[in-house]
């Protein structure tokens, strides 16, 4: 915690001083870049090459070469290979460099590390063209917005091929106050979730998901689950389920299950303190009779549970983030798995900012307008995109009799197209059908949208408050809702949370939420 405090207390000092420029007016010809090509490979994993020349930013109408520093996170690897992630930037600008006048300097970061060193490198000026998401710890996209760290792209997207490789849809449902700072990679871009079922276990079992209505209707399964001597009955992967079960019934617009005590009543369209409804206590009441059945372990309350927990024959039930194809659930848990709809998919505030990229405050007009062309050109090009995403062709992955990607798994380079570039472009892979990026269409078309889409909530006035209220979460919230506390004790720790919410100054955000909410609606 503290070196994540360091790092906000650097990023926010260096912002203040030097990055206003960048959103007020992102066309000051007076604005340099601070980006530094000769710092060496870190033993850390980020590649940052030497040779690649200066990143102060030609002329891109002119022809000169621009260069920008890409920064991306890598979740399929621990730690990137330097070496391979070297040997791809200079595969891609090779590719692109009769395309457009512009070369990259691409450093891969493990997820893990990610949003400290990304930082680091945004705080220092060493960043043009940033991965991020919504759900990103520090640096994520309502982190970014006020601190003045994106550059406002609205009005170099017009006409561009990057524009017109989305719907507009997607781009108005990503702006902040009306403007454009984000690039959505697309993808899943609504969200919705389904009850996951072990597929030996429903065959074994006859279990019928298709009459699961409630929670509460996977009992009598949970029962035969922990016959079988499961020590996870039902999983809940060591996160606050709340947010996802219920999101028929609200808009939980912060993104954040940290902070999931704040939400709009889709039913009344107005900002409500969750923790007093009756379905939050409806669901605490639940698991915590759960944990005293043995049907939810207490790793999950500990969080001792890991992310391929879901890999093992530990478990019965779960839960998984609805996608255009749901098989991908079978191979990436090395086993068949049953899954139920269990919400409807909605389109909201964040959920085409769950992988995004942004360009720095601190790029000068011409890097803006590189790192514009550059997209354009990743989110429209199938070679580069495969290339951006998949690595080296022989090497890191291979096209198969259908013309699907095969990944070596090297441990090299490997990324997924969710966190890289646009479903329409990218290769399926080898256990995806053919018209991937239609199935995303019509995914994402048929959603319903929120009434609070396009809402986008600054913290500012209340930062010292809404930080207290998430560790207050950490305590109270995260347990309750995993299962931490017996069914006998659920209504007291609920007023014990709420009680302390209230003593780190509950009361002041969520004022500032409904004055917030209710001002936005009167002006949209």
């Amino acid at each position: 915690m503290k070196i994540k405090k360091l790092l906000a207390l650097i990023l926010a000092g260096t912002m203040t001083a030097t990055l206003l420029v960048g959103c007020g007016d992102n066309s000051s010809d007076g604005q340099s870049s601070s980006n530094n090509n000769e710092t060496q490979q870190s033993d850390a994993g980020t590649t940052t090459p030497s040779d690649t020349g200066s990143t102060d930013g030609g002329s891109a109408a002119s022809g000169d070469l621009v260069t920008i520093n890409v920064t991306r996170a890598t979740f399929n690897l621990a730690t990137p290979d330097s070496a391979q992630v070297q040997k791809v930037q200079d595969a891609i600008n090779e590719y692109i460099k009769d395309k457009i006048n512009v070369q990259i300097v691409l450093s891969d970061i493990g997820s893990g590390e990610y949003p400290d060193k990304a930082n680091l490198a945004l705080a220092g000026g060493e960043v043009n063209l940033l991965w991020t998401a919504s759900w990103e710890s520090t640096i994520g996209t309502n982190d970014l917005v006020p601190a003045n760290a994106v550059y406002d792209i609205t009005d170099l997207l017009p006409g561009t091929p990057l524009y017109e490789s989305m719907d507009a849809g997607q781009w108005e449902a990503t702006k902040y106050n009306g403007r454009n700072y984000y690039i959505p990679v697309y993808k899943d871009n609504v969200e919705g979730y389904d009850l996951m079922a072990r597929q030996e276990l429903v065959d074994k079992y006859g279990w019928d998901l298709s009459s699961v209505k409630t929670l509460a209707d996977i009992e009598p399964m949970l029962a035969d689950a922990k016959s079988e001597g499961l020590k996870y009955p039902f999983l809940t992967q060591k996160t606050a389920m709340f947010y996802r079960w219920y999101i028929d019934s609200f808009d939980f617009f912060t993104a954040d299950a940290t902070s999931n005590w704040v939400a709009v009543d889709r039913a009344t369209d107005t900002v409500v303190d969750v923790v007093l409804t009756d379905e939050y206590k409806e669901f605490c009441t639940l698991m915590g009779k759960w944990a005293d059945a043995g049907y939810i372990s207490e790793d999950d309350a500990t969080k001792v549970t890991t992310d391929t927990t879901t890999q093992s024959q530990d478990w019965a039930f779960s839960w998984w983030t609805d996608l255009p194809v749901n098989d991908e659930a079978n191979s990436r848990y090395g086993q068949d798995v049953a899954l139920q709809s269990f919400t409807g998919r909605w389109a909201h505030s964040t959920s085409a900012l769950g992988s995004c990229y942004c360009v720095t405050a601190v790029s000068t007009p011409e890097q803006a307008q590189a790192c514009i062309d550059f997209m354009g050109l990743l989110y429209t090009d199938s070679k580069l995109a495969d290339m951006y995403t998949f690595g080296i062709e022989g090497e890191d992955f291979n096209y198969d009799a259908n013309g699907h990607v095969e990944q070596t798994d090297n441990g090299k380079y490997n990324h997924s197209m969710w966190e890289s570039a646009s479903a329409t472009i990218v290769t399926p892979m080898y256990n995806q059908p053919d018209g991937f990026g239609d199935l995303y269409k019509d995914f994402n078309g048929g959603a319903t949208t929120s009434s609070a889409a396009g809402f986008r909530f600054d913290k500012t006035p209340v930062d010292a408050q809404y930080t207290a209220c998430q560790k207050v979460f950490d305590e109270y919230g995260f347990p309750l809702e995993n299962g931490g506390y017996p069914e006998s004790e659920v209504a007291g720790a609920i007023e014990a949370y709420q009680a302390a919410l209230d003593e780190a100054g509950y009361q002041d955000v969520l004022a500032e939420f409904s004055s917030q909410y209710d001002a936005w609606k009167a002006n949209k």
